[in-house]
């Protein structure tokens, strides 16, 4: 297995042996060495093709020896479309000498510097792209507690919007803003935008990101809860988009007449 292999698959910090790549001279601490390890190859989705583009390095890479025991590794990345471009950096931690024939390496950090070039392939929702962006780069620098603020706020700005879609009141009678709980459970009794596996846990998850935030988890905590949160934010806001398309269908057909109630199942008279 080339290096390369390993570096296409991050964040996965997998353990893996791979072919000699520094050479078999000693490489001293804070030096550089340009590398021939296969190129690096990551798909995103382009901000200028407006679809999803295979990003992907030179045939050499540079390398900066920073410890006995670890490399340092910065990629530019090009589009295959319109060639624009972005970063990655790599922090590779071998066990054994740098200059073994069979290096066994894991994945110590991976950073993306995606800027507006670039955006993780995954559910796209207008708005919401950005803070699933956000929260995305703030797990990938290992800052759960702020990756999870983002993921709150995905299921506020999602239920809120779900609420004002269906004609769901988002203040009390005195101007005062419902509480969340309560607007939650409003919106998915009408439009069921929790996923059924979770229909009787919807506010726990809002409590467990909560908890996360506040202080009562530590970030090691929050790094492992991050992604299983993620999965069902993702699911609450397909489940939104996939509401909002039926309806829009339904309208376009003229079977907005009726009375229709829009569900993740169906359509109800």
């Amino acid at each position: 297995m080339r290096l390369s292999e390993v570096l296409n698959k991050a964040p996965d910090t997998a353990t893996a042996q791979v072919e000699n790549f520094l050479g078999y001279s000693r490489v001293r601490w804070g030096q550089h060495k340009n590398i021939d390890v296969g190129r690096v190859i990551r798909n995103y989705f382009c901000s200028q093709c407006g679809d999803i583009r295979t990003f992907y390095s030179g045939r050499v890479l540079s390398c900066l020896v920073t410890s006995d025991r670890s490399v340092s590794i910065d990629v530019t990345l090009q589009c295959s479309g319109c060639r624009a471009s972005t970063e990655a950096w790599f922090l590779v931690g071998v066990g054994g000498q740098l200059a073994a024939a069979s290096p066994v390496v894991h994945l110590e950090r991976f950073t993306e510097n995606r800027r507006d070039t670039a955006a993780k392939v995954g559910p796209r929702v207008e708005q919401i792209d950005d803070l699933f962006e956000r929260a995305q780069i703030a797990f990938d620098d290992q800052l759960g507690a702020g990756a999870m603020v983002y993921l709150r706020k995905i299921f506020e700005i999602a239920t809120t919007q779900a609420a004002e879609a269906t004609g769901i009141a988002t203040k009390r009678p005195n101007g005062r803003r419902k509480d969340f709980k309560t607007l939650l459970e409003e919106v998915d009794e009408q439009s069921h935008i929790v996923p059924i596996e979770f229909s009787s846990n919807g506010y726990t998850l809002f409590s467990e990101l909560s908890e996360i935030i506040h202080g009562d988890s530590n970030e090691s905590q929050a790094l492992e809860k991050y992604r299983p949160c993620r999965r069902l934010i993702f699911g609450i806001v397909d489940n939104i988009r996939n509401n909002q398309e039926m309806a829009q269908a339904i309208m376009a057909l003229g079977w907005n007449e009726a009375s229709t109630l829009i569900t993740t199942e169906g359509v109800e008279s």
